[in-house]
């Protein structure tokens, strides 16, 4: 007697049996705990580089190609690897063995489990619409920003984090703010920096944003080169 298999049971039993291994045993409420990681340099926004690109639409994308994103390694420019289930996983796993000569400093996850859970989390979240707020975020202080995750406008400053002077005496710098008060930093704890996006600060009001676990450092952020100099006056 001949047995009869449905043959929408045969597809179901070898689209299982082609799918990627992480796809059938992946967590991605644990993966969203493990991007947490990689919120330092990489957001899930549209066009909203940090250190390293935006990875939005991170899937079927070419590795190196981000238009808004200019400081990509040639390694990576040059690989011609289209990013999917698999070339992620690859890469997650140890960038430097996956494409040599790339310079992000991510030493890879080795645990396959865990970057089946990160995948997961990031094959839906990285679609348009579905990043989630709390991937987003980061730690505050303040008001303001403590590094990772998502960068702050500063076009909308409290009066707290808006900078009105900076002087420098001996090894210190003394930053006043616009609320009539100001801080001591020792002279290698604040960073200067500049952010000129559509969200960077107002010329001649440059940001507060502290930094480090226990509050002693900052960036100060200028809306241009040309004004961390100028705004810095050499005054005991």
């Amino acid at each position: 007697m001949k047995r009869c298999y449905p043959v929408a049971a045969i597809a179901m039993s070898l689209t299982a049996l082609c799918a990627p291994t992480w796809a059938q045993s992946s967590d991605a409420a644990r993966g969203e705990r493990m991007y947490r990681a990689c919120v330092a340099c990489h957001s899930l926004e549209p066009n909203r580089n940090m250190t390293g690109p935006s990875l939005a639409e991170l899937w079927n994308r070419q590795a190196g190609s981000l238009p808004s994103f200019p400081r990509y390694s040639p390694a990576l420019k040059s690989a011609g690897i289209i990013w999917n289930d698999d070339t992620l996983d690859e890469w997650i796993k140890d960038p430097q063995h996956f494409i040599p000569g790339n310079t992000m400093t991510f030493p890879g996850m080795k645990d396959a489990r865990q970057r089946a859970d990160l995948l997961a989390f990031l094959k839906d979240a990285t679609r348009p619409g579905h990043a989630p707020k709390t991937a987003q975020g980061g730690n505050q202080m303040g008001g303001m920003m403590m590094g990772g995750g998502r960068v702050p406008n500063l076009k909308k400053l409290d009066p707290e984090d808006r900078v009105q002077s900076i002087n420098h005496c001996g090894d210190t710098y003394k930053v006043a703010t616009a609320d009539g008060k100001a801080r001591d930093f020792w002279e290698r704890n604040p960073r200067f920096k500049t952010d000129v996006s559509d969200e960077g600060p107002q010329k001649g009001a440059p940001a507060l944003v502290g930094a480090g676990m226990m509050g002693d450092r900052a960036d100060v952020i200028f809306a241009s080169p040309e004004e961390i100099s100028a705004f810095i006056v050499q005054q005991c």
